[in-house]
């Protein structure tokens, strides 16, 4: 089959690799129909996360058709249509049965790696590295799905891929930062980073009933996608955001500001940010945590950050000062996407959200080296690609 396979930093590639199998009982096999590329996988490009190896089949937002199940898979059946979780989760541990399935304590079968970087283990994920799991990913013609009983989530006939596909991660994601942030009604909610993820989570909040929500980037597509959904914005190359969310706030702050950029964000003419590169540059840390900083600085006593940017190791001169003194609250986690997938499947049926908006361009596997290209340079406005094998 053909699939998007990693060979080195800045070197993705569309070949042939073996089709999967069922390799244990609760396995299924699908045949992908949709599939997209993540900010996350433009990690993996840029040569952030460890312990890949030359070859890894990429991709975790991936839906299709089954057409294979294993002897224990009793809930699917061949010709299902599904979209799969990119987290992987037995679905009977300690965390899978308190509803935290990224915290599974089975799926990962190279947990001590994870354990020797982070102290424990969080669940697999599909094509993310040989540390949470080496399973192949699903930007591929077939995927292999494990504990295929806990994770897919069926979808009806008259929702289309393009409005299903994101159950698989962003949308779930995004959501989740909103969740996190407590919304009573009539709060404001600041969201850095206007990419797939914080589109969703500008969305989410304004379903759970932000009053206001203000979201801040650089890139005029993104601002104009979020200006859409009914969010002010901010453009950080225009304006102090600290200085322009007190004024917007009375001097009080946000309510609960999201952190949706992690580890990568743009650069800026901030003397921290241009020392948090020259640190990653020269091996002297691991990520870079401005969004981060600035986010606890903007948000109010006895507020919520909320956590869904990716960050790896060790960060540096985060103000845990402020937050300590302040009254903070963190909210972060790998999302569980399984405990959101059929309360976001039910707020499309009813219409609430379609999330198709955040597509801007479409492509097959063998245009995605390129579309992987045109997403981390944000060219010809490119906030979102989804690729039919």
């Amino acid at each position: 089959m053909k699939a998007i396979t990693w060979h080195g930093k800045m070197d993705m590639r569309c070949e042939s690799v073996p089709d999967p199998k069922i390799e244990q009982p609760r396995d299924c096999i699908i045949r992908v129909t949709s599939c997209a590329i993540c900010g996350s996988d433009l990690h993996l490009m840029d040569g952030i996360m460890p312990t890949m190896k030359s070859g890894d089949v990429v991709g975790h937002e991936t839906m299709g058709e089954v057409v294979e199940v294993g002897p224990e898979c009793r809930n699917l059946k061949v010709g299902d249509r599904v979209v799969v979780p990119f987290t992987i989760s037995c679905g009977e541990c300690f965390f899978c049965t308190r509803g935290y399935y990224s915290g599974c304590e089975r799926s990962n079968p190279n947990f001590e790696m994870a354990r020797e970087m982070w102290g424990n283990s969080p669940a697999a994920l599909f094509g993310y590295s040989h540390m949470l799991g080496g399973i192949p990913g699903g930007q591929a013609e077939y995927l292999r799905v494990p504990y295929a009983d806990v994770g897919p989530i069926k979808v009806p006939s008259h929702i289309t891929d393009e409005q299903a596909l994101f159950l698989s991660d962003i949308f779930p994601t995004g959501y989740m930062a909103a969740d996190f942030c407590d919304i009573k009604g009539g709060e404001t909610i600041a969201i850095w980073g206007c990419g797939p993820v914080g589109q969703f989570a500008i969305r989410s909040a304004i379903l759970l009933g932000a009053e206001r929500v203000i979201a801040i980037d650089d890139v005029p597509e993104r601002l104009e996608m979020a200006k859409q959904a009914g969010a002010e914005t901010l453009n950080f190359r225009e304006e102090d955001i600290y200085d322009a969310i007190m004024q917007r706030t009375h001097g009080r702050g946000a309510d609960a500001c999201i952190d949706a950029v992690g580890t990568e964000p743009s650069p800026t003419s901030s003397l921290m940010a241009a020392v948090d590169r020259v640190k990653v540059a020269t091996f002297m840390g691991t990520d870079q945590p401005h969004v981060l900083r600035q986010a606890i600085h903007c948000c109010r006593n006895f507020g919520t950050v909320s956590i869904v940017g990716v960050y790896g190791g060790f960060l540096d001169k985060v103000p845990l000062g402020s937050a300590i003194n302040r009254g903070i609250t963190f909210k972060m986690a790998q999302t569980p996407v399984q405990r959101y997938m059929p309360l976001l499947l039910e707020r499309i049926e009813r219409g609430e959200i379609d999330p198709s908006f955040v597509i801007t361009h479409r492509g097959s596997l063998e245009d995605a080296p390129g579309l992987y290209n045109t997403f981390r340079d944000k060219k010809d406005g490119c906030i979102k690609v989804i690729l039919r094998p």
